[in-house]
């Protein structure tokens, strides 16, 4: 039997974790559920703590500050490994990604190495408001062109790993930090010619709490696309 681990990051979550967790156990028994929490001023962590299965099918993370959402999925993906996963989905905590594609993940993991969650192929949805939408989509367009990529979606953290396919690949080596991370990681596996496959999704916007996308990661994600372009032409 699969190993199977979801892994999410949390940091200020409490009014979305509970339904979180709920609808990822929902979708599949045999599946793990790790959280790695930067610390959340509003004690996300402790939610977690009291649940049921804490410790059998839900590992908690605690880090003592705001570390990065790229720092904790490289710390899932050593964690999958180290425990001898066979599979590893990540995804977000704030409910804008729907648990219930989780099996479909986990179907299309048999056959390919990667699968990248889209919203920007058929059957996908992107319901952020209009500025953030255009600036995703177009974002989106911009990065498949510079990086040749066959996938429509780069930016998008719902995406799984098939880790027994990918015997000489760790996130430790995409260099990109912040939100740059997601198309590093793309990036990084297309340079190794790894199997790779999309996934419609809908993404949703958050209901409870706000965006953690700082501003600047546009201008991050400009440049680390610059930097590749630039290696490229070289």
């Amino acid at each position: 039997m699969n190993k199977i681990l979801v892994f999410t990051g949390t940091y200020n979550e409490s009014d979305n974790i509970s339904k979180f967790i709920s609808q990822v156990f929902e979708t599949s028994k045999i599946i793990d559920l790790l959280i790695v929490d930067d610390n959340s001023p509003d004690k996300t962590f402790e939610i977690i703590k009291l649940h049921p299965l804490i410790n059998k099918k839900i590992f908690l993370k605690v880090r003592k500050k705001k570390l990065g959402l790229d720092t904790a999925h490289k710390f899932a993906y050593n964690y999958a490994k180290k425990r001898k996963y066979n599979k590893l989905i990540t995804m977000d905590s704030d409910l804008s990604h729907d648990p219930k594609e989780i099996p479909k993940f986990i179907h299309l993991l048999d056959r390919y190495a990667f699968v990248q969650g889209s919203r920007y192929i058929k059957g996908g949805k992107n319901n952020l408001p209009n500025f953030r939408y255009l600036l995703s989509f177009f974002g989106n367009k911009l990065i498949k062109i510079v990086l040749k990529s066959r996938l429509n979606e780069h930016t998008n953290s719902y995406r799984g790993f098939n880790l027994d396919k990918l015997k000489n690949f760790n996130l430790n080596d995409v260099k990109a930090g912040g939100y740059s991370f997601f198309m590093g990681t793309t990036y990084n596996l297309k340079l190794k010619n790894f199997s790779m496959t999309e996934i419609p999704i809908i993404f949703n916007d958050r209901k409870h709490g706000k965006s953690k996308i700082p501003k600047i990661e546009i201008l991050r994600t400009l440049f680390n696309l610059i930097k590749i372009l630039i290696k490229r032409l070289i």
